[in-house]
This record gives C-alpha cells, sequence and structure tokens, in this order.
C-alpha cells in the first residue's frame, strides 16, 4: 500500500508523509478521485478557497513538480501524478491505496452476509476497518478535502454498524461493549450505534446499563434536536424493559422472492443511506420512488430491500405491477393473488372475490415483519389497494409517475447519476481498467448516455462484449451516430423502446407537445416557450406540462421552467420527423423563432435605450403578445439562462431558410453577449447570420451584421478584422444611403483604431462622423463620438482637448438620460481630472463612474474603472490597495473578454506588485503581458511591460534593464504617449 488517507495522509508505505501544507492539499484531493482527472479549477478552490492569486496557476504546477520529486525520492514511478489538459490525475494500482482496500473488503463482507455466512462476513468488516489510523486526512484544513473527507468517515461508521450487527448475530456482544461505548460517545446522534450498544449489553446481563444508554440518547435528541428518539430504538426500548432483548428472528424460514441484487450497483449511496435512515431511524414504511424511464428505480428498490432484510426478517416480497410495459397493469385483485402465493398461501385457499382476495393479504400480512417491493405502479390506486394494515411491514413503490395520491408515503423523485457515479458504473461494467486507462473518453460517453442508467449499462455492456473496441470508439460512435437511441440497444432491451412506454401513458395533446419540445435546442424552458410552440393558451400549455411531468417525460426545475433529459430530447425528435408534416414542423419553428426575438427585442431595448441603434432595426410585430409579459425580469438574467439556446435558435434559422429571423435574433442578443463577456457566442451567431443575409441578398442586413460582428473582432484582439468588417459597412451603409447608420459604424471605426493606438487616425474618424451627423436625430452616437475624442485626446496628453470633449459628453449624457453614456462621461472626466493632478474631484467621479458601470453590468467599463482608481491608490503610496483593485479590474477584463485590457490590468498590477517588494510576480505579469501584446500588436502595452521589465531589473540586470527601457521608449515615442518622458527619465538614471 503506497498511499494511506484512512487517517493522516501518508505516502510509499511506512510512515513516510508530505509535509508542504499545499502539497498536502493537492495530493489529498487527486487521492479522493483515484484514476481521475481533477480540474485545475477544484485545486484551485481547494488550496486557497475564495482568495485564489493571480498565480494559482502557477503555484499549482510547482506544487505537483515538488510532489513528483517527493515520489521520486520514496522510489515511485515518475508518471505517478499525470497532467491533462483539464487538470490533474493520480495513477493507482489495485492494492496502492487503503481507501480502495476498504471498499473491496466491504464488499465483499456484504456479499458474505447476503450469502448466509457471518463469520466470512465478520472477517472481512474488521479486515476493513482495522485499515483506519484515525479520521481520514486528519491534519489538512482544507474546506475541499473536509468535505471529502467527512463522506470517508461516515462510511466507516456504517461499515462498523453493519459489522456490529453480525457480530450480534454470531454472539460476541462480551467482545463489542468497549468498542461500542467509545463509539457512541464520539457519534451520540446515532441511533443505531445506541441500538447496538443495548443489545451488546443485555446480551452479558447488564440491564439496567442498557435502560441507561437509552435515557442518556433520549435526553441529546431531545437537547440537541427537539425530538424523541426513533420507533425501532423506542421498540428496543420496551423489549429491554420486558427482558426480551435476546429474543431472535421468528423460527420459520423467511420468504424470499426479491430478485438479486446486482452486485455493480453504484452511484446511489446518497440517496440509499437516506432511504435507509428514514426508515431505520424514524420508522418510515412506505416510500414513493418515481422517476424517468431508465433511472434505477427498480434496482434502488431492491438494494434497499436486501440492505433492510434483517429488519424485516419474515418475507422479502417483491411483484411488476406492469404500469407500463407492453401488457395492461395488473389489477389490485391480481396482484393480490401473486403475493399472497409468494406467502406460500396455496391456490384453493386464494379467495375469487376481489375484496375478500385483498383482505385475506392484508391478513396475511398483519403480523409478519415483511419488505414488499411493489414495482411499475400504473397509478396510485393500484399501489394504495396492496397496502398492508399492520405497523411492521415496508412498502417501497416504484413507479414512472408521481404517486400523488398515497398521502402517507413518503416520496422520492430519482434523478439520473452524477457524471462521477456514472463513470464508476460504466467501470463496474466494462472494468475499472479499462475506463481508467481512458478518463476523458469514459466522461464523455457517460454523458452521451446522459448520466442515465439504463443508457450506461446498455453501452457498457456493448463495450464488454467488444474487447477490441477502447473507450474512445464508443465516445466516437455515440457522437457520429444521426439516431444516438439506436447505438443505444442491445437485444430487445433498449432506452428508446423503455421511453415508448411512457409516452404510450399521456394524453394526445400532450404527446403533441413533447415532439414539439424536441425542436427546441436549449438545455431549459419556460411555459411560454411550450405555449408559442404548440401555439395554444398558456394555461392549456401549464397543464399539458404538467401532465408531461407527472411521467417524467419533462423536468420542472422551478416553478414555470422546465427540461428535457438529453436523451429524451432526442426521443422526441425522432417522433416529430416520424409523425409530423414538414409544413407543421415548419410553422412550429417560426413560432419558436418569433417568441424568442420578440422577448430578446423587448429586454434590448431597454438595456440599450431607446435612443440606441436598436430603434433603427424594423423587427416584425409580436405574434403571440400575450406570451411577452416579461419585462419585470431582468433582461440580463434571461439572455444567461437562454445564451445555449438562442444560440441553436440562430443555427436553427438558418437551416430552415428563415434568414430574417436569424439576423434579427443575433442582432437582438449583441448587447447582452458584448457587455457579458460572451464573445465565442457572438461571434457564432453573426457569422452565421452574415451568412444567411449574404445568401438572402438583403444588404442592410449584411452592413448591420458585419458591424457588430466587428465588436467581437475588436474584442478578441484580431483587429484586421474588425477594421475590415467595418470599412466593409461604412461602404454599404453609404450606398445605401443610410446616413445614421453610416455615422454609428465610423464611431466604431474610431474606437478600434484607438484600440491599436492610431489615435490620431481615430480622431480623423470621430470628425468625419461629427461632419454628417444631426442634432438630435444622432444624439446618442453623438454622445459616444464625444467619448471617443476625450479619450484619444488623454491619452495623447492633450488634456486641455481631452477636458473639453468630455465636457461636452457629460451634457449630451445627461440629456440623453443613458446611464451608460453618463458612466463613461463621468469615468474619462475622472480620468481627465487626475491627469491634471485634481485627484479630489478625480475620486469623487471615478466613484460615481464605478457605481454605474456596476448597475449597467458592463465589466469592461468596471475593470476600466478599477485601473484608474489602482493607479491612484499606487501614487498615494498604497500598492497593497492599488494590487486589490487591479486584480478586481483582470477579474472584469476576463469575464468581458476583453484582451487589451487584460493587458494593461496585468501591466498595472505588476508596477503595484514590483512596489509591495514582489518583483518575480512583477516580471512574470510584465512577460506574458509582452508576449500577449506582440501578439495583438499593441504597442502601447508593449511598451508598458518593456519599462516595468526595465525597473525590475534595474538593480539586478543595468544592461538588460537599460535595452528594455529603449524599447520601450521607441514605442511610446510611435504612439505619441506621454508616458515617454518616464521611461526618459527612467533611461538617464540607467546611464
Amino acid at each position: 500500500m503506497r498511499f494511506g488517507i484512512l487517517g493522516p495522509l501518508r505516502v510509499g508505505g511506512g510512515e513516510a508523509t508530505v509535509t508542504a501544507g499545499r502539497d498536502r492539499t493537492v495530493l489529498a484531493m487527486l487521492l479522493l478521485r483515484p484514476g481521475r482527472v481533477v480540474p485545475v479549477e477544484d485545486l484551485v478552490d481547494a488550496v486557497w478557497e475564495d482568495r485564489p492569486p493571480a498565480t494559482a496557476r502557477t503555484q499549482l504546477q510547482i506544487c505537483v513538480s515538488r510532489l513528483r520529486q517527493r515520489f521520486a525520492a520514496l522510489g515511485l514511478p515518475a508518471d505517478t501524478i499525470v497532467t491533462d489538459p483539464a487538470g490533474y490525475g493520480i495513477r493507482i494500482e489495485p492494492d496502492d491505496l487503503d481507501a480502495d482496500m476498504f471498499a473491496r473488503a466491504v464488499e465483499t463482507a456484504r456479499a458474505e452476509a447476503a450469502a448466509g455466512r457471518p463469520a466470512e462476513a465478520r472477517r472481512h468488516y474488521r479486515a476493513a476497518l482495522a485499515l483506519w489510523r484515525g479520521p481520514a486526512l486528519t491534519g489538512i484544513p482544507a474546506r475541499l478535502v473536509r468535505l471529502r473527507a467527512q463522506a470517508l468517515d461516515e462510511q466507516r461508521l456504517a461499515v462498523l454498524e453493519d459489522c456490529v450487527d453480525v457480530e450480534l448475530r454470531l454472539r460476541r456482544g462480551t467482545e463489542l461493549v468497549d468498542e461500542l461505548t467509545e463509539a457512541v460517545e464520539n457519534n451520540p446522534l446515532r441511533e443505531r450505534l445506541r441500538g447496538q450498544l443495548m443489545l451488546a449489553l443485555a446480551a452479558v446481563g447488564r440491564q439496567a446499563d442498557a435502560l441507561a444508554v437509552y435515557r442518556d440518547g433520549r435526553r441529546i435528541y431531545a437537547e440537541e434536536l427537539g425530538i424523541e428518539p426513533g420507533t425501532a430504538l423506542q421498540e428496543l426500548h420496551q423489549r429491554v424493559l420486558a427482558g426480551d432483548e435476546a429474543a431472535g428472528p421468528r423460527p420459520a424460514a423467511p420468504v424470499r422472492t426479491l430478485p438479486r441484487a446486482i452486485r455493480d450497483f453504484t452511484g446511489r449511496q446518497q440517496t440509499m443511506a437516506r432511504l435507509v435512515k428514514d426508515i431505520v431511524e424514524e420508522g418510515t414504511r412506505l416510500y414513493l420512488i418515481d422517476g424517468m424511464a431508465g433511472s434505477g428505480k427498480t434496482t434502488l428498490a431492491v438494494q434497499v430491500a436486501t440492505a433492510l432484510r434483517e429488519r424485516f426478517p419474515d418475507a422479502e416480497l417483491f411483484i411488476d405491477l406492469h404500469g407500463y410495459s407492453e401488457r395492461s397493469p395488473l389489477t389490485p385483485a391480481a396482484a393480490a393473488a401473486t403475493l399472497l402465493r409468494q406467502l406460500g398461501v396455496p391456490a384453493e385457499r386464494v379467495p375469487v372475490d376481489a375484496e375478500d382476495r385483498l383482505a385475506m393479504w392484508r391478513s396475511e400480512l398483519a403480523d409478519r415483519r415483511a419488505v414488499v417491493v411493489l414495482d411499475n405502479a400504473a397509478s396510485a390506486a393500484q399501489a394504495a389497494a396492496l397496502l398492508p394494515s399492520g405497523p411492521d411491514s415496508l412498502v417501497l413503490v416504484t413507479s414512472r409517475r408521481r404517486l400523488a395520491g398515497l398521502d402517507e408515503g413518503r416520496p422520492h423523485s430519482l434523478p439520473v447519476l452524477d457524471p462521477d457515479e456514472a463513470v464508476e458504473l460504466l467501470g463496474r461494467i466494462v472494468g475499472a481498467d479499462r475506463v481508467g486507462a481512458e478518463p476523458a473518453a469514459a466522461a464523455e460517453v457517460a454523458r452521451r448516455c446522459g448520466h442515465l442508467p439504463l443508457a450506461i449499462r446498455l453501452a457498457g455492456s456493448r463495450l464488454a462484449h467488444r474487447p477490441h473496441w477502447r473507450v474512445a470508439d464508443l465516445a466516437r460512435r455515440l457522437a457520429e451516430a444521426q439516431d444516438s437511441l439506436a447505438e443505444l440497444a442491445v437485444g430487445e432491451r433498449s432506452v428508446g423502446h423503455a421511453f415508448t412506454l411512457s409516452y404510450a401513458q399521456v394524453s394526445a395533446p400532450a404527446r403533441r407537445l413533447f415532439r414539439l419540445l424536441g425542436l427546441h435546442p436549449g438545455v431549459r424552458f419556460d411555459n411560454r416557450v411550450a405555449a408559442a410552440l404548440a401555439d395554444v393558451p398558456l394555461p392549456e400549455a401549464q397543464e399539458l406540462l404538467d401532465e408531461l411531468v407527472d411521467v417524467h417525460l419533462a423536468e420542472e426545475t422551478a416553478p414555470g421552467r422546465y427540461r428535457l433529459h438529453d436523451l429524451l430530447r432526442e426521443y422526441a425528435r425522432r417522433l416529430l420527423a416520424e409523425t409530423e408534416r414538414p409544413a407543421e414542423r415548419r410553422t412550429a419553428v417560426a413560432h419558436l423563432l418569433d417568441h424568442h426575438l420578440q422577448v430578446a427585442v423587448g429586454l434590448a431595448i431597454v438595456a440599450e435605450t431607446k435612443q440606441g441603434a436598436l430603434s433603427q432595426v424594423a423587427f416584425p410585430p409580436p405574434r403571440r403578445p400575450d406570451l411577452l409579459p416579461v419585462r419585470d425580469r431582468p433582461g440580463q438574467s434571461w439572455f444567461d439562462e437562454n445564451r445555449a439556446a438562442l444560440v441553436g435558435l440562430v443555427h436553427l434559422a438558418e437551416s430552415e431558410g428563415l434568414s430574417a429571423y436569424c439576423w434579427q435574433l443575433t442582432r437582438a442578443c449583441w448587447w447582452s453577449n458584448f457587455v457579458g463577456g460572451h464573445l465565442d457566442e457572438l461571434v457564432e451567431t453573426h457569422e452565421v447570420a452574415l451568412r444567411a443575409a449574404t445568401g438572402s441578398g438583403d444588404e442592410e442586413a449584411v452592413a448591420i451584421t458585419m458591424n457588430y460582428l466587428a465588436s467581437a473582432k475588436f474584442r478578441l484582439g484580431d483587429f484586421p478584422e474588425a477594421i475590415r468588417f467595418l470599412e466593409a459597412g461604412v461602404d454599404r451603409y453609404r450606398r445605401l444611403g443610410l446616413r445614421r447608420e453610416q455615422v454609428q459604424a465610423l464611431c466604431n471605426l474610431a474606437a478600434v483604431c484607438f484600440g491599436t493606438d492610431d489615435a490620431e487616425r481615430c480622431i480623423r474618424y470621430v470628425d468625419e462622423a461629427l461632419r454628417i451627423s444631426r442634432y438630435p436625430d444622432d444624439a446618442a452616437t453623438i454622445s459616444s463620438l464625444f467619448s471617443m475624442l476625450s479619450i484619444a485626446e488623454l491619452f495623447r496628453g492633450r488634456y486641455d482637448l481631452a477636458l473639453e470633449a468630455a465636457r461636452r459628453h457629460v451634457l449630451l449624457a445627461r440629456v440623453a438620460g443613458d446611464p451608460r453614456h453618463t458612466s463613461n462621461a463621468l469615468g474619462h472626466l475622472g480620468m481627465i481630472r487626475h491627469r491634471l493632478g485634481q485627484t479630489g474631484p478625480a475620486r469623487r467621479l471615478l466613484r460615481a463612474a464605478l457605481h454605474l458601470k456596476r448597475t449597467t453590468a458592463n465589466r469592461f467599463g468596471e475593470g476600466e474603472i478599477l485601473n484608474e482608481i489602482g493607479m491612484m491608490e499606487r501614487e498615494a503610496g498604497r500598492p497593497a490597495e492599488a494590487a486589490a483593485r487591479h486584480r478586481a479590474a483582470l477579474i472584469a477584463m476576463t469575464d468581458a473578454g476583453d484582451r487589451i485590457g487584460q493587458c494593461a490590468s496585468r501591466n498595472l498590477l505588476a508596477r503595484a506588485l514590483h512596489d509591495l517588494g514582489d518583483v518575480d510576480a512583477a516580471i512574470d505579469l510584465h512577460r506574458r503581458v509582452l508576449d500577449d501584446a506582440t501578439r495583438l500588436s499593441l504597442r502601447y502595452e508593449q511598451a508598458r511591460a518593456l519599462d516595468g521589465l526595465a525597473r525590475c531589473l534595474r538593480h539586478a540586470d543595468s544592461d538588460q534593464a537599460r535595452r528594455y527601457a529603449g524599447r520601450a521608449l521607441a514605442l511610446f515615442r510611435q504612439v505619441e504617449s506621454p508616458d515617454r518622458r518616464e521611461t526618459e527619465r527612467l533611461l538617464a538614471e540607467l546611464g
């Protein structure tokens, strides 16, 4: 055993360990998920929690390097820790990790116990428990590590309880008293442990001590939880009082008709623990387990029933009620006849009358402690007729429908597996080594299966019977299949067939809505989308959705919000292709596009203001205005919730030949994507829209799309493309006689020129735009032009001209009442005041601008203002405060996707870190900016990076510092920046 986490962290066997705190945290995270890639983000969160430094990734690499060196010193292979594009993982052999050895020993012990070999079960349980050296990963305080370590500690306690149950049956109570006394002292709220201690004490004749243990527990439960002990513990208390504590199980052989519990059961440990706790500690006697087809309801019910067989020793009964099958559902009377025969009642004794038969069933079960699984129930009424009347039996009902009519039952809707559980299940089916060798492909197979247990089992079965296939081969087949459901079939079992049985149970209107929902490309949708698709009133759509939710063909994620499982969406699309006429499908697509376009336009008009360029676009009137009362919802949140769907809808519009919807929807979503930093989505949708507009011959649509595509190219640093699109747009607007649009495009051209350090060209475009603009028609654009003029003149050091332009910008913004223009005007005015040495007014203006930037969710603008405030903090001799501002600015610029802003933030952060004495970090940041700015042809930020490197190296390497400063000065002169004066002074000092 090379690694130990069941106690203090150990490495290399023996007592060797890792001492560095961060290294211990990283190694612990890797060992908690052996054989899997742990994302860098998770490791950063574990090490630094909510406050990672800007150099977190670099420091993480250093931690991994140190761990590899430590492993080498201990004789471990160099490739034990593997690097993946997404993070890091650790290679573990079967006997390398004590936690894996523990899990295997427990699995063997439980199998021996289920097979009726308690002595062997005890041996394996004790071998498993002997691996523990104390609380898991003790001494590592990281929050994420502690959460996972606590789960391991909980597993140990559950295994101890299982072991003690076996040992009590073997009459080894004398040996258990001390161990159980300590366990109860450490875990006073665990009723099962307390009950086991009472049994052990009573078994050695210490009834008084057993009763005292109960009294202590009752007091603790009242003080800590405000509740009485659970039913099971109260019953045990009565048995001890009556001297019946040694009473064993009933002598009659138990009836066992449960299906075999599968050996590869995985992924439902928490769910099982919750159900077992409710049953054991709270006395729950009816559980209703519902879920979509293939989610593993039956498997879970059988596992729970098997785990509880010792508490219900008289009978384990199982019956398929055929609620969702090709057969008709069983009547309660027919089901009762089958259950009575399972109990051994002769056929001739089973009453013919249905009511008499059900009465006999309840009578036979009245005095038994039995567990009954009523599987695949069609309705609440079907299951209700079969519920026993006695208090000592447990009934587990599974159904694809929510059984709301069984009021006394405790419901549990079973979700799909989480990603890690899904991969684990695949590994149990095809082999852990095979899956562990291709973790990324295994995760992709699980994702393509929608993390649905049935789909994973079928896919895994195909893989298990094809040893020459790699996991990646199956992942590729699932990705490339035109009908992925056809790939998830083995023999007569298929995911599609399971879905068909649920689909057949709903009404015709609900089936039609389900099929049409397959057109929606997003993960989630609301009831208004359903009403638009089906072209029905909203209340009717809500009723149909409720019907689909009841049978788990749809999931309600929040009031009025829904989703289809990925495989159900694929199934709906298959049905739509089979049953719907093309004209009806095309109509539904148009309804879907129109609804999203109208909502997006309504919200975007508010965000961009009525004076903005959006008002210049002639959008069609809404077809269903009754579905548009969403103005009370913040616009950005609607876009955030539907972003992926909106991208998919743009592609759908193109594929259906609906070019107008394609470019109009793209334009309506521009502002949200731009200010939110969703530049990949912005580029993708605008390129699709440009293709569609060009194909339709709509020159105005082409010009509009080019103009807004240029905005993303600019943010991403592709300046030649941004200029090309804008110049082409200006030319089209000029030929079409669209003056206002031409003015806006010229303003955008000026912005790109300023971003590429060409302030002179920027000012020329501003002057050209101002010459052809008209007030008040172009008020918003004129305001933007003066904003651009003020910042360009500021950059060139002509503060008097910058101040004049900024004042005009403030006046225009005040008249327009637009908070976005007001925030820009105040921000630029604050920057100019700062350069003029008027620090008091500058601070007030910048704070006001920052507030407005945050109010309007302008992340780029927020970063710009934070950088300016950080510069003032540094000049005031507060480098720590400056660094904090620049870090926040870097995050904002990264969120906005602005490459220029990121370079600026890193340069300024490096200057603050240099003042704090962290020269190495400052050099790293300046060098990164130098690489990025050179690639993007940003001469000003290159110059600032070179100047910063010169200052960092002035004492350590004056020759290199002099070379850096010389290059910086040349670039500052090229862009006519007043910053050259500081660099000239630096060069003079360097000689």
